[in-house]
């Protein structure tokens, strides 16, 4: 995904290869300080532990959200501080470090049951669950939402349509705006008012992690008012909204109708909850080191302005250098020549000085130098590198060996595309472009706008082709962090579109496309695990991807907050359903 759950964002089981940090700031059961702990150990502990209620959480935004409407969003952001007022039928354990990655029951009695074949899965619904008005939550309720989130995008556009995709008779179903039926989708049953049974085209093992989507929050269907829904959410969870200023702010206060003995996972300590949007954004980061604000919302870390004010000094200790869950790579084009051969791709794979990349963005605060496709927080990860050369800075001799297998053993010319409103993308790609310069491969850097650049560029193959793109700049997140969530829409051969699509490589490999298709229909858990590092190996055995960093995000706690965890299920933020204050 790109910046939205994502970027994204977004967030699986992980392999962080960081070592048990201690909370620093020790127990503090009454919420009165302690201090904020130690450099980067909210990425595996929580920091600045309370137990305390009360108090206001306030976070804000430099922009707005795509919606607060559980059902039509994509912000990874969103997907995570919904969790305060919409409970979806799965979510991911509030916790430190990999047990953050968990995904639990929520709505959910417990995780969902497949069928032998994977293709029908089937959940209970907890007992007492209630909205803030005091009425009972039913299975209805939840397929309704999904309905409404996924099938009518004349009203609700911004989330994405994973459910249309996999539900029987989902390319068919118009929408409950449309469709009146009593029946509504076939495919989703509700047998009684607490179970929901989904009937999937194809075998989907990771269906668990797609509940996770706030598109599973219930939705009464006599109170929605299609895009206008919004301004009026009905709450499944600990908080409701008092006030909504489209564009503006927020305000959540309890609700009191929300039941702690249905809801295992949530401590819901804080009275209350708010948040501003359109704040400049170095006005959140002076906001965070002042301690005015909780939290910056959209946890992508603190500005480039910001950045030398938080990584020395006394503010250090406080800063979270966190996986965003993204890697940045180079596409290879398979179908524009001289990529057509794989030795000329591995001769690229051998040239490029990784660790100039990573300077030239900003250093290693802003990612590690990457070497395979899924970055270290998805579910999947292994540590190898094939093209593995001495502190990262490449290998000019076996590069040309590379190049004289491929027949240019003088080298060639190949275009590398940027966008051109992403200064760092721009820079990464002049620092490629020096790297290949040592072993005779010369590269022109042609810059597209971001909002075009898969519409209209190089999303599209026969312009690629035409214009002879051979090198294409991309960063890559998970809609969810399993190999599934990251690898599907970028290396499989029924991801290529005629416009707007992902798989940029145009990789149609018939070995890893049965692969995908394989793995995702394996319902052993650990079989599953380590199928998406072996199909990673397989396509950088393939040399049509160039990793070159895993993101990450730098972000900064304030002293008075408390419970401050990252979640790499969310793109490498803070737990926002964890999270409290002593103010």
């Amino acid at each position: 995904m790109k910046t939205r759950r994502v970027t994204a964002a977004i967030a699986s089981v992980v392999a962080l290869s960081l070592g048990a940090a201690a909370c620093g700031g020790g127990d503090d059961s009454d919420g009165n300080g302690g201090g904020n702990g130690k450099k980067d150990a909210a990425l595996t502990s929580i920091v600045n532990p309370s137990t305390k209620k009360g108090g206001t959480v306030s976070y804000e935004h430099s922009d707005v959200p795509d919606s607060l409407d559980p059902g039509n969003t994509y912000y990874g952001w969103v997907q995570n501080f919904s969790r305060l007022y919409a409970r979806a039928l799965t979510t991911f354990k509030p916790a430190a470090g990999k047990e953050g990655l968990e995904v639990v029951p929520d709505l959910a009695e417990s995780l969902g049951t497949p069928s032998a074949d994977a293709k029908t899965w089937t959940y209970k619904l907890r007992k007492g669950l209630k909205y803030q008005d005091g009425t009972p939550i039913t299975s209805k309720d939840v397929k309704y939402a999904i309905e409404r989130s996924n099938f009518a995008p004349e009203a609700l556009s911004n989330g994405p349509t994973y459910f249309k995709s996999y539900l029987e008779g989902g390319d068919k179903y118009k929408g409950p705006y449309k469709d009146k039926s009593a029946d509504g989708l076939k495919s989703i049953e509700t047998p009684d008012d607490s179970t929901i049974v989904f009937k999937l085209k194809a075998p989907f093992a990771d269906f668990d992690y797609l509940a996770t989507f706030s598109q599973t929050a219930p939705v009464p269907q006599a109170k929605d008012t299609g895009a206008k829904y919004v301004q009026n959410i009905v709450s499944s969870g600990p908080y409701q909204f008092e006030s909504y200023e489209e564009g503006r702010s927020a305000t959540l206060v309890r609700n009191k109708n929300w039941d702690a003995k249905t809801d295992p996972i949530r401590k819901a300590l804080p009275d209350k909850v708010t948040i501003k949007f359109k704040v400049n954004p170095v006005t959140v980061d002076n906001d965070l080191l002042s301690n005015k604000i909780t939290a910056d919302a959209a946890g992508t870390g603190v500005q480039p302005a910001t950045q030398p004010k938080v990584l020395v000094g006394k503010n250090a200790a406080s800063t979270d250098a966190s996986y965003a869950g993204a890697t940045q790579y180079i596409a290879l084009n398979v179908n524009v020549k001289p990529f057509d051969n794989a030795d000329c791709r591995k001769a690229v794979q051998w040239a490029i000085d990784k660790k100039s990349v990573q300077d030239a963005i900003g250093g290693s605060p802003k990612g590690d130098v990457a070497s395979t496709l899924l970055p270290p927080s998805v579910n999947g990860y292994t540590k190898f590198d094939t093209y593995a050369t001495d502190g990262n800075k490449g290998n000019v001799a076996k590069a040309k060996e590379a190049l004289k297998a491929c027949g240019k053993p003088n080298g060639f010319d190949t275009i590398l595309t940027a966008r051109s409103d992403r200064p760092a993308e721009v820079a990464s790609a002049t620092a490629v472009q020096a790297s290949l310069k040592k072993v005779g491969i010369n590269v022109e850097i042609k810059q597209f706008p971001s909002g075009k650049y898969f519409s209209n560029f190089a999303g599209v193959p026969s312009y690629v082709h035409d214009n002879k793109l051979g090198m294409l700049s991309m960063a890559w997140g998970a809609d969810w962090p399993t190999g599934f969530g990251f690898l599907d829409q970028i290396i499989n051969g029924a991801a290529i579109k005629p416009s707007g699509g992902n798989n940029l490589m145009e990789l149609n490999d018939p070995k890893i496309n049965k692969a995908l298709t394989d793995a995702i229909a394996n319902t052993d858990d650990a079989a599953r695990t380590k199928a998406w590092g072996d199909i990673d190996k397989m396509v950088m055995d393939n040399a049509s991807v160039v990793p070159l960093i895993y993101r990450k995000n730098l972000l900064y706690r304030p002293a008075s907050a408390a419970n401050v965890t990252v979640t790499q299920a969310y793109l490498g933020m803070y737990d926002y359903l964890l999270m409290s204050s002593t103010k």
